[in-house]
């Protein structure tokens, strides 16, 4: 079932989304080579609460963090650790907030340090661009599957591949809501979610190098991975839409 928001819930959001935006623009900066991702998410959450968030991730029954930090193959979920990160690592922060009773949600994928490998730059700028037509399109969509076949056509016009089983999702008072936003259109658009006013979702783009298949990582519960273990990346924003119009709340 599809919980739709109300105008005042959807300001709490705003808020909530602005409170996130602000802790990961101020976090980025500080992510350098030596550092392990568990510090990454230690600062994470200190900088979400000295801005007046709760931390969104701790919800998830079992899990612990602040963040999910995967590195390089790894594709989401995956726990903060003692791993060191390496100049040249590509690392996807992928971090929420709580506010207020609801959550925002927002992911982006970088490289650790100042290494320039062009391949990692194009693959990560295709993501980064296919996300935003992916909202550029949801702003005038009738349907959830105009924001499917975007990033399907933006991401394999690029050269490579939707990580088909995981997709973005509905989100408010559960970090994770219904409808799903999959990253491919495998119906008619006619038979995907029709948009309707109160819907907020989170839209994501996730996508490899070299696969759409992607596997567990051994001896980790959580934690995703490119079944042939190949580099990936997230980018992820959450929207909502509200009188016949779409904000962009993270």
């Amino acid at each position: 079932m599809v919980h739709l928001k109300t105008r005042e819930e959807i300001e709490i959001m705003k808020t909530g989304g602005a409170i996130l935006v602000k802790s990961v623009n101020e976090l980025l900066p500080k992510i350098k080579p030596g550092m392990s991702t568990k510090e990454v998410d230690a600062l994470a959450e200190q900088l979400i609460k000295a801005n007046g968030g709760e931390i969104s991730f701790k919800t998830v029954p079992g899990f612990n963090w602040t963040t999910c930090l995967p590195v390089n193959e790894q594709v989401v979920h995956t726990q903060p650790s003692d791993r060191i990160l390496q100049e040249g690592d590509v690392l996807t922060v992928d971090i929420g907030v709580l506010y207020k009773g609801f959550h925002t949600d927002y992911a982006t994928t970088i490289v650790v340090g100042k290494s320039k490998d062009a391949a990692v730059t194009r693959f990560l700028d295709a993501g980064s661009a296919a996300l935003e037509n992916a909202i550029s399109v949801a702003g005038s969509a009738s349907y959830i599957g105009e924001i499917s076949r975007s990033i399907e056509n933006d991401i394999y016009g690029s050269g490579y591949f939707i990580l088909h089983e995981l997709t973005g999702h509905g989100i408010g008072k559960e970090l994770h809501e219904a409808p799903y936003v999959p990253g491919i259109l495998d119906r008619p658009v006619e038979k995907t979610y029709k948009i309707e006013d109160g819907l907020v979702i989170a839209i994501e783009v996730i996508y490899s190098i070299g696969t759409e298949r992607i596997a567990h990582e051994k001896d980790d519960k959580w934690s995703i991975v490119t079944a042939d273990g190949s580099l990936s990346a997230c980018f992820e924003k959450t929207v909502a839409f509200f009188d016949k119009k779409m904000f962009i709340l993270t």
